[in-house]
């Protein structure tokens, strides 16, 4: 049986509307100050997303045992029911009663423009979750969620000896350099995409080569630059994989991450692992949503020998 994987972070779901026409038509710059306006949507749709749900997909899809540990708000039934339906355990799931479960609700415009309100909700009291009510864990990852639950998870894996990815993701403004140095120094793994990786030297005043000296490895994302991992005074070069179709990169780099928690947790070299993990987010690509992509293992051998060469799993 695979080992059982913690996986912090968030549970959201996303409703996304298209307006057929341009927010500059209807928007007046000079008008801002008493800004009053209806846009009359035409395609609506909602996803199931945040971090922790988007990583659980993929791992269970490939064969990894998630554990999802996240804050749902009295509307988050729901969202339970579709992981027990996925097989996906949820022993650190927590309703906050009177609470909704974080929400975003995005309009874009024909020029892709997006207007975005997001509601935290339940979010905000992750930090009510403890890593050491889980049994079972080996491996775990601290993914974007309420400040003070992302700092509680860290303490928490760091104190069970519980080796982990630090993953801060879109939650980086909230920390200072000390408060971000102090987790990237309890953590084993730090995975960042190239912005936030130039917001993470910015922030703490490291280079990424002194913030990999302090972990086990460092990933950086770089999109259709494939990424790079610091490891053992070495970077390693992952090329992208050429997707299908360019549909919506929403969660390929929760995919991707749901790569390296399986190569992690199986002990494999860091080329195969990040090879794995630009797979799954070069499938990820070619599907709306975080969540409505296939992963099937023997179509990925087949993708993986085509690319690399040799065997995946």
């Amino acid at each position: 049986m695979a080992p059982r994987t913690l996986i912090c972070g968030s549970l959201a779901r996303d409703t996304i509307m298209v307006f057929p026409d341009r927010f500059s038509r209807h928007i007046l710059p000079d008008q801002t100050r008493v800004l009053s306006v209806s846009f009359q949507i035409g395609e609506m749709r909602q996803e199931w997303g945040g971090c922790a749900g988007n990583i659980a997909y993929n791992l269970k899809a490939i064969g990894g045992e998630p554990v999802v540990m996240a804050t749902v708000g009295d509307d988050g039934g729901a969202y339970e029911e579709r992981l027990a339906a996925l097989g996906i355990a949820s022993d650190g799931l927590r309703t906050v009663a009177g609470t909704f479960t974080a929400q975003a609700f995005i309009i874009t415009d024909l020029d892709d423009n997006q207007i975005t309100a997001f509601h935290p909700g339940a979010m905000n009291r992750s930090e009510l979750n403890n890593v050491g009510d889980v049994d079972g864990i080996a491996l775990g990852i601290v993914a974007p969620d309420g400040k003070e639950g992302m700092q509680s998870h860290v303490r928490g894996f760091a104190a069970a000896g519980i080796p982990f990815i630090f993953d801060p993701g879109q939650g980086l403004p909230l920390f200072t350099g000390d408060e971000l140095k102090s987790m990237i120094e309890a953590a084993d793994y730090v995975a960042v995409n190239d912005y936030e990786g130039r917001l993470l030297c910015e922030r703490t005043g490291l280079a990424l080569p002194d913030i990999a000296a302090r972990v086990k490895a460092l990933i950086v994302t770089l999109g259709a630059d494939g990424s790079s991992i610091y490891s053992g005074g070495e970077v390693i070069s992952v090329p992208a994989i050429p997707p299908t179709a360019l549909v919506d990169p929403t969660g390929c780099g929760d995919a991707y991450r749901a790569g390296l928690l399986y190569g992690i947790a199986h002990g494999w070299e860091w080329l195969r692992t990040g090879r794995l993990a630009a797979l799954l987010g070069a499938v990820k690509i070619a599907s709306r949503g975080g969540q409505n992509h296939s992963l099937d293992r023997d179509r990925l051998a087949a993708l993986y020998a085509a690319h690399f060469g040799g065997s995946l799993w």
